[in-house]
């Protein structure tokens, strides 16, 4: 008898583009992660409660949303490469803003910079997931994404880092354990604080931006073929097509639901861990805690691709949603650094998550990839309004400028911050529904 064929997850013949759209992957992982801890940064430099300093999410992850569409329709015009320079161009120069905004010392100056490199990020993950997906066997399309998606948290990894030795323990305000006693230095002295953090802050933005510009002269030089993966239809017939797809739709929302839980998990790490320093004196560092909660995400990634040989992908979607939701019961129940190891266990089980959201949703589109993955990516907006509502959660019995900055919350005597994790849990609940609802769909048809 003759053993079936094994379908390769990436042709050799397509192994050198596959590697090179693979690396930009890191590169949008290493600007999320440096951008979560600069909540805090700039929470401290500019002086700003939790819905304020939450804007850095806003603006960055806001740029998904208004970018997607048009990345869609730029790649379908031209190709996957022009995606891909147009992208990794944006990305540069928002970077490279930093400088003059440093130089300006304006909040919405960074703000804007943020916004111009997440429209370069949006049309970098439009254009690069669908064409790995493109860049093989349809039936292995979800495996190779999850695999091109696990060089991602290398760059995450690397911005944890520079964010936590090149940014937060240069940053002079750490110092000082409030503003006043900044104030009480002198306008002269506390200027010059502000102005060195700010400097600090611009540094590795306006580095990594010098960096992506090399990186366009590689890609530009690097022969990406034209892949297709079927007939080429109107945009009215493309739009038919997507919408009849019985996973697409309630995939979009659940990437939503699930970019907005992690952007909460990974960003609220630094001010769970801030609160529990202050009210229980444990003395640990947020960033050492962020890493860890990396390292297990990544580990998890590689080894839930290789169980996707055996484990239907939509199953483990649904098993991984029902266990990260339980740990953010965790984060919300327990005390102590207890719930910062709880918070650490959400990573765990989020690690297959997009990237298998991403080819279920997109499963046998075919050519209409292209377009459909723009509502998936216009998805990551979930990043952007989601994080806020949990700020002002946490920010819930504070007071800004004499007003009290939430609404009447019943937490049941949990600490804010503690019962902030109710939304993220809710978002990874409605992944493990979608998980059952697409693993229903995929053994029917």
């Amino acid at each position: 008898m003759n053993k079936p064929l094994k379908i390769p997850v990436v042709p050799k013949n397509l192994l050198v583009p596959f590697i090179a759209a693979t690396s930009i992957f890191a590169l949008w992982g290493f600007a999320n992660d440096l951008t979560n801890p600069m909540v805090a940064a700039f929470k401290k430099v500019m002086v700003l409660s939790n819905a304020e300093a939450y804007n850095v999410q806003f603006a960055f992850y806001f740029g998904y949303g208004v970018m997607a569409i048009p990345a869609a329709l730029f790649i379908r015009k031209f190709s996957y490469k022009s995606g891909l320079l147009l992208g990794l161009a944006l990305y540069a120069i928002g970077a490279i803003l930093f400088y003059p905004a440093a130089e300006n010392g304006s909040y919405s100056y960074f703000l804007i910079s943020l916004f111009v490199i997440t429209c370069g990020l949006g049309f970098l993950e439009t254009t690069s997931n669908p064409l790995i997906l493109s860049m093989g066997d349809a039936k292995t399309a979800t495996q190779r994404l999850n695999l091109a998606q696990s060089f991602n948290p290398i760059g995450s990894l690397t911005g944890m880092l520079i964010a936590k030795f090149v940014v937060l323990d240069r940053l002079l305000s750490v110092a000082y354990a409030d503003s006043s006693e900044i104030v009480a230095l002198g306008a002269e002295k506390a200027a010059e604080i502000k102005a060195f953090d700010l400097s600090v802050i611009s540094v590795p933005y306006i580095a990594v931006g010098l960096f992506v510009a090399l990186v366009f002269f590689v890609i530009w030089k690097t022969k990406i073929p034209a892949m297709s993966m079927g007939d080429h239809l109107s945009i009215r017939e493309s739009v038919k097509r997507i919408f009849k797809s019985k996973t697409y739709l309630m995939g979009v929302i659940a990437q939503m639901f699930y970019v907005g839980a992690q952007i909460m998990c990974w960003t609220a790490i630094f001010q769970l861990v801030e609160y529990l320093n202050e009210s229980s004196g444990l003395g640990i560092d947020a960033t050492w805690w962020n890493i860890a909660a990396m390292i297990s995400f990544v580990t998890t990634r590689f080894i839930g691709t290789a169980l996707m040989r055996k484990i239907n992908p939509a199953k483990m979607l649904a098993i991984f949603g029902i266990a990260a939701a339980t740990m953010c019961a965790g984060v919300i129940f327990s005390t102590g650094l207890m719930s910062v190891v709880f918070l650490v266990l959400v990573s765990v089980f989020m690690s297959i998550m997009f990237p298998t959201i991403y080819g279920l949703a997109l499963r046998n589109m075919g050519e209409e990839a292209k377009l459909a993955s723009s509502g998936l990516i216009m998805a990551i907006v979930g990043g952007a309004l989601l994080p806020k509502l949990q700020a002002r959660i946490m920010d819930y019995g504070d007071e800004v400028n004499g007003q009290e900055v939430f609404g009447d919350i019943v937490t049941g005597g949990i600490p804010e911050i503690h019962f902030s994790f109710i939304l993220p849990m809710i978002c990874l609940l409605f992944v493990a529904f979608y998980g059952l609802y697409a693993h229903k769909i995929t053994r029917t048809n």
